[in-house]
Order: structure tokens, then C-alpha cells, then sequence
């Protein structure tokens, strides 16, 4: 593992990276919204994800290329909750009309503390005040990155001085093998159930996905426009397989303990000159997998997803397992 002062931020905070290694991964992670840069397998040339070159681009991207979004990841509609009989009036940084990823100085846009890293691992720190964004409560946040072999799993953990929502993610996209849009990836879900949206707000509950002309249950190719939540349970519990996506005889699994898994297909990708090693990333040049609560979940009849309080600990683990296998064979 290594460790490298790498961009200094405006106001004179160091952005660190830090390059992870298993026998088979390699991951470099920044400090600046804990985003993981760049993911390399063993015998393949390109990246598995998405990030930028240069670590100073990540202050705007507009993209959340990578990084830990939150505190509550996703939108929450109309930019406002209440909680306790009390409401709460958010950043509006969507349209003036909704809260995205924990508004414009959310998780993803801040420099988080290292509080722990070795030869795989590293785990990082982040502490958002009461108010901040307009959300009630301290909150103490952790991530950590941890390479196994051909895995990699993120751990999220959060904690707070008081009642407030929490719905923290990693928004990594990924590219299998390599090419400019991922028109050739094969998606499969262990989830029929899926939430109908307007303007990504939910208009219901979960639905059967084939109403929507969503069912992917059987390996299919990334349906355009994709940018949905899928349901698996109605709360967090252990692992499980929730999605698997294969091109060009590379094919990962998703695991999670979360109960939903947001899908972004980057159809709105527009990276020009800063990718890495000033690649362009177009439209669909890769698939985002979100896995956290239902989206909206301060609004919404789930509400008890993303609701925490003092003296409880929030806690995802999500794990992306790698494998390099026959074209379009299923990870057994």
C-alpha cells in the first residue's frame, strides 16, 4: 500500500491517494469524497470503473464519478422531510426542486480524514455538523475500502448526536471491458420488484418490474434511459446477490446488505479530456450500482430505512466480486 500527497484543495486541505493490492486488485482511493479513482484486475489494461485523471476534477463532477454520496443518497423529493413533528427544509441542488446525493456539499465534495490504511485497505472519516445541508444532527460517518483477491467491499458506518435520516452510498460506475458505452454488458437482477418514478421521485411503492418493461431477471442488455431502484427487501439485512453484470468474459456479482440497489445506466455522462488517462466518457460509458434504502425513504412509507437515531449505528456492506470467465457466463 502506498500513500501520496497528490492536490492541494483551495483552502489548503491535502488531497491524499491511497493505492490498494490484493493478488489479483488493484484500487487507488482518494481522500477527497473517499471516491475510488481507478480499479485494476490482473491481465486487463483498462480500469473496471469510471474516475477522473486529475484528483481537483472531483470537485465539481457533476457525475458523482465514483465517490460516497450522502447523507442521503439518491433524491428526496421536493428538497424538504419532516421528522418528530418537525419539518426540514433542504439544499435544493436539483432544479430548485429536490435534494440530490445530500445536496451540493454532501459527502461526495469533502475531504474526509484517514483514520486507518494497510497493504488492502484503507478507511476514512467524515464528520458532517448539525444543519449542515439542512439536516438535523451530528453525524459521524466511516467508509472503508477492503481488497480480497478478486473482491471489493465497501463498509459504510454512521452515528448521530440526534434523531435524524441517514442513506450514505458509493456511486461507482463500471465498465467491463473496456469500451466506450456498455451497450455490450449483460445485466441480470435477483429482484422483480421495482419503484415507477417521475422525474426519479417515486409515484408509488414497488411494482412488478414487468409493468414496467423492466424485468431483468434473465441477463439481458442495460435497457436505455435505466435510472431506477429495484427492491429486494424491506429492510437491511445479510448479504445478498443482488445484481450480475458480464461483457467480453469479465463478469462481477453485487452483494449487499442494503435493501434496494439504485441502476444508472450514464446515459447523461458527459466527461470530456478527464477521464482517466484523459479518456472521454460519453453517454453510457458505464453502469452505476447504488446499493443503499429505497429512494425518497424520508418521505415515503419506508421511512424506518433511513431513520437513525442517537445510540444506533447505520451500517451497509456492499461487495463487487470479480471473475474473468467465458463470454456472458453467470459467476457460480
Amino acid at each position: 500500500m502506498s500513500v501520496e500527497a497528490i492536490a492541494t484543495l483551495p483552502g489548503g486541505d491535502v488531497i491524499l491517494r491511497f493505492t490498494l493490492q490484493s493478488n489479483q486488485l488493484r484500487a487507488r482511493v482518494l481522500s477527497f469524497g473517499a471516491a475510488l479513482q481507478s480499479l485494476y484486475l490482473d491481465g486487463l489494461s483498462h480500469s473496471l470503473v469510471l474516475g477522473y485523471d486529475t484528483p481537483l476534477s472531483y470537485l465539481a463532477n457533476p457525475a458523482y464519478l465514483g465517490v460516497i454520496v450522502g447523507r442521503v443518497a439518491n433524491r428526496i423529493s421536493g428538497g424538504q422531510f419532516s421528522l418528530d413533528g418537525r419539518r426540514y427544509e433542504l439544499d435544493r441542488n436539483e432544479n430548485g426542486k429536490t435534494t440530490l446525493h445530500g445536496g451540493r456539499d454532501g459527502c461526495s465534495h469533502r475531504n474526509w480524514d484517514v483514520l486507518d490504511h494497510g497493504t488492502s485497505h484503507v478507511t476514512l472519516g467524515l464528520c458532517l455538523p448539525d444543519g449542515h445541508m439542512g439536516f438535523p444532527g451530528k453525524m459521524d460517518l466511516t467508509v472503508s475500502y477492503r481488497l480480497y483477491d478478486t473482491s471489493l467491499r465497501v463498509e459504510l458506518s454512521a452515528q448521530t448526536d440526534a434523531p435524524t435520516v441517514c442513506n450514505p452510498a458509493p456511486h461507482i460506475y463500471f465498465n467491463l471491458d473496456g469500451r466506450p458505452n456498455i451497450d455490450a454488458h449483460l445485466l441480470q437482477l435477483e429482484s422483480d420488484q421495482v419503484i415507477p418514478v417521475e422525474n426519479g421521485i417515486p409515484q408509488s411503492g414497488p411494482v412488478a418490474a414487468s409493468t414496467q418493461n423492466l424485468d431483468i431477471t434473465q441477463p439481458r442488455r442495460v435497457p436505455p434511459g435505466l435510472d431506477h431502484h429495484f427492491c429486494f427487501f424491506p429492510h437491511a439485512g445479510a448479504p445478498r446477490l443482488m445484481a450480475t453484470v458480464s461483457a467480453s468474459g469479465i463478469a462481477m456479482e453485487v452483494r449487499s446488505t442494503a435493501p434496494g440497489l439504485q441502476i444508472y445506466d450514464g446515459s447523461g455522462l458527459e466527461v470530456r479530456g478527464e477521464g482517466l488517462n484523459g479518456t472521454n466518457y460519453g453517454p453510457r460509458a458505464g453502469l452505476a450500482l447504488e446499493p443503499h434504502c429505497w429512494i425518497d425513504a424520508p418521505n415515503q412509507a419506508w421511512s424506518h430505512q433511513a431513520a437513525l437515531k442517537p445510540g444506533e449505528i447505520f451500517h451497509t456492506q456492499s461487495e463487487f466480486c470479480f471473475q474473468q470467465t467465458t463470454p456472458h457466463q453467470r459467476i457460480t
